[in-house]
């Protein structure tokens, strides 16, 4: 496999804090974020989002909508008629169960509407600065084309990062593969020619 050590010292040395792309103000709105950017880009997100949360930044106020009237916010995004559902449940059981508070741990995450693994992981990072990659299809590719590691599915692919990546590394891990994947190693066609880590990938050496 490639050296991910070497990869992630490249990483760092363009990009020392890399961020999430999504706009958020609260580990709330982050997760809404979130849940809103399945199947959909971050872009599209963040428009939608920055008069949602304006009004709507907490459980409490975001229960104020109506599915009708959430989903004419988010109208414009991927399954928002699915995403309204969830939310708004989901917003029940945050004040009902958790004190209107984001559960800090895996278990009570997943448990809720709408989130998986890489929604919980993306929060758990993010939020609470708990090392965890979030594989979405932007790594599951870079990954597997540069030869860092492989994996039949995320699930397979984010225990491996785990267990691999430096620990110095892990909480930035993610947004570096993600943004590269998003940015230079793009699935139809890859900038090999501005690619930093070009002499570690497998792809680049065998075409």
């Amino acid at each position: 496999m490639t050296n991910i050590t070497a990869i992630c010292k490249i990483f760092n040395q363009h990009n020392l804090n890399p961020k999430i792309e999504l706009n958020y103000t609260n580990n709330f709105t982050l997760l809404i974020a979130v849940i809103l950017s399945a199947q959909t880009t971050d872009k599209a997100v963040n428009i939608v989002t920055k008069n949602l949360f304006e009004k709507y930044n907490n459980p409490e106020a975001m229960l104020l909508l109506t599915n009708i009237e959430l989903e004419e916010y988010i109208k414009t995004i991927g399954l928002y008629r699915v995403k309204t559902k969830n939310i708004l449940n989901l917003c029940h059981i945050l004040i009902t169960k958790y004190n209107s508070k984001v559960p800090n741990n895996l278990a009570d995450l997943i448990a809720l509407p709408g989130v998986g693994r890489k929604t919980a992981d993306v929060v758990l990072s993010v939020a609470f600065a708990e090392p965890r990659i979030a594989v979405d299809c932007h790594i599951y590719r870079v990954v597997h084309r540069v030869g860092i590691t492989s994996g039949k599915n995320p699930t397979e692919v984010s225990d491996k990062l785990l267990k691999i990546i430096p620990n110095k590394y892990l909480l930035r891990a993610h947004h570096w593969l993600v943004l590269h994947g998003r940015y230079v190693c793009k699935a139809k066609k890859p900038d090999c020619q501005n690619c930093c880590i070009s002499k570690y990938c497998l792809y680049y050496k065998n075409k």
